[in-house]
């Protein structure tokens, strides 16, 4: 599971012309989920997201969580970020779970985050418009395979 995580001001997604999910400070979380991705790696990756310390204190520095801001978070699904692009131009997307396998993970991932941080959402699997103002700009990877 990889998670792309933006420190906003303020973020949104639509889908047509709708606005689906909206926030103001917090994480936009692109999030994508690969085959062999468990419950495990939701609960690993929703306790460290919750926990990162990346907005600042009164003195400027990266000490602050998401709680310590009032901050939420807006997750869109992201298959994308398992692009296999070592062959040809056009990128394989083989990496990606099958949707059979990745909602259920993805909507775990929501109900997790919910019980602690305000949470919107994307629609699954939906060709989606995200607006945002980036912070900083602040962005962290991270990849539960690579929990070093």
């Amino acid at each position: 599971m990889k998670a792309v995580i933006q420190r906003v001001k303020k973020a949104q997604v639509s889908v047509g012309e709708e606005i689906v999910g909206s926030i103001q400070v917090g994480f936009l979380i692109l999030l994508g989920i690969t085959h062999d991705d468990t419950e495990e790696d939701v609960t690993w990756l929703v306790q460290k997201i919750e926990k990162l310390r990346v907005f600042s204190d009164d003195q400027g520095a990266m000490n602050l969580d998401l709680n310590a801001v009032n901050g939420a978070v807006l997750v869109v699904s992201q298959f994308t970020l398992f692009a296999n692009y070592k062959k040809g131009n056009r990128p394989s997307f083989i990496n990606a779970a099958h949707p059979d396998h990745a909602k259920p993970l993805y909507q775990l991932f929501i109900e997790k985050m919910q019980t602690s941080i305000p949470t919107q959402q994307g629609i699954f699997g939906a060709d989606m418009q995200i607006t945002l103002q980036n912070d900083g700009p602040v962005t962290i990877l991270m990849d539960t395979k690579n929990k070093e």
